[in-house]
C-alpha cells in the first residue's frame, strides 16, 4: 500500500472515528499499528506518511560518475563487447568492480542493447521508444535506436555431445573484421565432448594453408583424431571440372593427409550441423575482437601469436574440464612425420633441362649426396611441398630433394678470380616409407571423383 493510501484511510478513520479493525484489514496489519498512524496523524498530519528514505539513495549505489564512465568505456573503448565480457574487461583492465546485471542496467538506461540481446529485449525496448517518440520531439534518437535493433534467432539446434574426447573435431573458418581495417579468415577446431578449442589460425582467406596449421596444432598437443566434421560448401569440396589443377583442390589434399593419418573426414554443406563451431564464432566474434585490439595486434602475425596464449586462458574459462571425459586421441607423431604428411602435393613434368618448374621457378632434382638426377624430358612425377616448406620430387616411387635453379652464375671464370669448386651439399631425403606414393594417391583421387559423379546423379 502506498503512502498516499495509508493517509486517506487513516485520516477517514479519525474523521469518522470509524472501525480499527477495519482499517487494519484494509492495510494489512494490526490494531496495535494503526493507533500508531493515528498518534502519528494527529501530531505530523500528512507528513508522518513520508517515508524517512524518501529522497535517500541507497549505501550500495554506484556514483553517477561511475555510471557516466561505465557508459563511455563501452562506447570508445570496448565497443560491441558482450555484457558478461565487459564487466570481466571494467575489472581486470579499470578497477570497476560491477556485476553483468548491473552493466546491463545501466546500458538500458542509456538504450544500448548488448550484441547478444534476446528478440523479447528487443521487443520491450522498442515498445518503450514508441510511447516516447509520442511524448517526445527527439525522433532522431529513437530512429537511430529502433534501426540498431534486429531481430535474433538460434539457428543451430542443440544436440548431445560426443562421449569422448577427440571423437569428433568440428572444424570451420569465420571471415570477420577481427582486428585492423581489413576482414580476414579465422580457422578452428572445435572439439565436440568438451567444447575446447583445440587449433586456431589467422590467415587471409580460407586456405589449406590455415587448416594445416589447426592440424598441426592438433597433432603437436593432443595426437591424432578419430574424424573432422567439416565444412564441403566452400574450401571442402571435391575437385571441379574447370580446377586448373590438383594443387587447388583443397579437399583432395587435405583429405589424402588426413587418410595417411587414420582420420575420418564427414562433410556438411548445412550449417546447422555444425552447431558447436558456429556457436563458438558467434562467441569469439563477440570477445576476440575487443581482446585483439586491446593488445594492439595489427597483423597476421601478431594475431596468430597472440592466439597461442589466449586459446588457453579461452579453455579455461569456457571449455568443460577433461578430468572426467576419456581421450581417444592417438599417440603425437613425429615433427618429421608430420611435415611430411601436411604436404600439397603437384603433377609435374621434367623439361628439356631435366628439371621441374614450380611456382615459376626451376628446380633441379638432387639425390641425398646433393648429386643431380637426370631423367628423360617428358617423365611425369610429384612435386611435394612439405609443411616445413621444404620441397621434394618423387619419380618412379623414389624421393630426391629439389634444389632452386638459380638464374645466373654466382661468379664468371672469365672475370672472376678462381675459387675452388664447393662440394655438394648433402640432402635430406625421405625414407621410403613415405606418405607420398604417387600410385596410392592417384587411386585416392580418383575414389574422389567417382564419389562426387555419384554424389551428382
Amino acid at each position: 500500500m502506498n503512502e498516499n493510501a495509508k493517509y486517506k484511510i487513516i485520516k477517514k478513520l479519525v474523521d469518522s472515528n470509524g472501525n480499527k479493525r477495519r482499517a487494519s484489514i484494509e492495510l494489512n496489519c494490526t490494531v496495535r499499528h494503526i493507533n500508531r498512524m493515528i498518534i502519528g496523524y494527529k501530531e505530523k498530519g500528512k507528513n508522518f506518511f513520508i517515508h524517512g528514505n524518501r529522497g535517500i539513495k541507497p549505501a550500495h549505489t554506484l556514483p553517477d560518475l561511475t555510471r557516466q564512465t561505465i557508459v563511455s568505456l563501452y562506447c570508445a573503448k570496448y565497443e560491441n563487447a558482450n555484457l558478461t565480457q565487459f564487466s570481466e574487461l571494467l575489472a581486470e583492465f579499470e578497477g570497476i568492480t560491477v556485476s553483468s546485471n548491473t552493466v546491463r542496467s545501466i546500458l538500458l538506461q542509456e538504450f544500448i542493447l548488448s550484441p547478444k540481446a534476446k528478440r523479447a529485449t528487443k521487443k520491450a525496448l522498442q515498445a518503450k521508444l514508441i510511447d516516447m517518440g509520442k511524448s517526445t520531439k527527439s525522433k532522431k534518437e529513437a530512429s537511430i535506436i529502433q534501426n540498431s535493433i534486429l531481430s535474433i534467432e538460434e539457428a543451430h539446434p542443440r544436440r548431445p555431445r560426443c562421449a569422448y574426447f577427440g571423437e569428433m573435431l568440428q572444424m570451420d573458418a569465420s571471415v570477420h573484421l577481427w582486428f585492423g581495417k581489413s576482414k580476414c579468415q579465422l580457422h578452428i577446431a572445435v572439439d565436440d565432448s568438451s567444447g575446447a578449442i583445440v587449433g586456431a589460425y589467422f590467415d587471409a582467406q580460407e586456405t589449406l594453408n590455415g587448416y594445416y596449421h589447426v592440424l598441426e596444432q592438433i597433432l603437436k598437443t593432443y595426437g591424432i583424431p578419430y574424424m573432422f566434421y567439416t565444412d564441403r560448401r566452400t574450401v571442402f569440396e571435391y575437385k571441379q571440372k574447370k580446377s586448373p589443377s590438383i594443387e587447388e583442390d583443397t579437399f583432395t589434399q587435405f583429405g589424402y593427409a588426413c587418410k595417411q593419418l587414420g582420420i575420418d573426414i564427414k562433410t556438411s554443406s548445412v550449417p546447422q550441423a555444425k552447431g558447436r563451431v558456429e556457436r563458438m564464432f558467434q562467441t569469439l566474434q563477440s570477445r576476440l575482437p575487443i581482446e585483439l585490439r586491446l593488445a594492439g595486434v595489427g597483423t597476421l602475425e601478431q594475431a596468430n601469436e597472440f592466439l597461442n596464449s589466449y586459446i588457453k586462458k579461452f579453455n579455461t574459462q569456457f571449455a568443460l574440464p577433461l578430468n572426467n571425459i576419456k581421450s581417444v586421441f592417438e599417440t603425437q607423431p613425429s615433427i618429421e612425420k608430420i611435415n611430411l604428411t601436411l604436404g600439397v602435393l603437384a603433377g609435374r613434368k621434367i623439361d628439356n633441362g631435366s628439371c621441374v618448374k614450380y611456382n615459376k621457378e626451376y628446380y633441379l632434382p638432387v639425390d641425398a649426396k646433393g648429386h643431380p638426377v637426370y631423367y628423360h624430358k617428358g617423365t611425369s612425377g610429384m612435386v611435394i611441398k612439405a609443411f616445413n616448406n621444404e620441397l621434394y620430387f618423387c619419380v618412379n616411387e623414389k624421393v630426391y630433394a629439389l634444389e632452386l635453379l638459380p638464374a645466373h652464375v654466382p661468379s664468371s671464370k672469365s672475370f672472376d678470380l678462381a675459387v675452388a669448386p664447393k662440394a655438394p651439399k648433402k640432402r635430406y631425403i625421405p625414407p621410403m616409407n613415405h606418405p607420398w606414393r604417387k600410385a596410392s594417391f592417384e587411386v585416392y583421387c580418383n575414389k574422389q571423383a567417382h564419389r562426387h559423379k555419384e554424389g551428382i546423379a
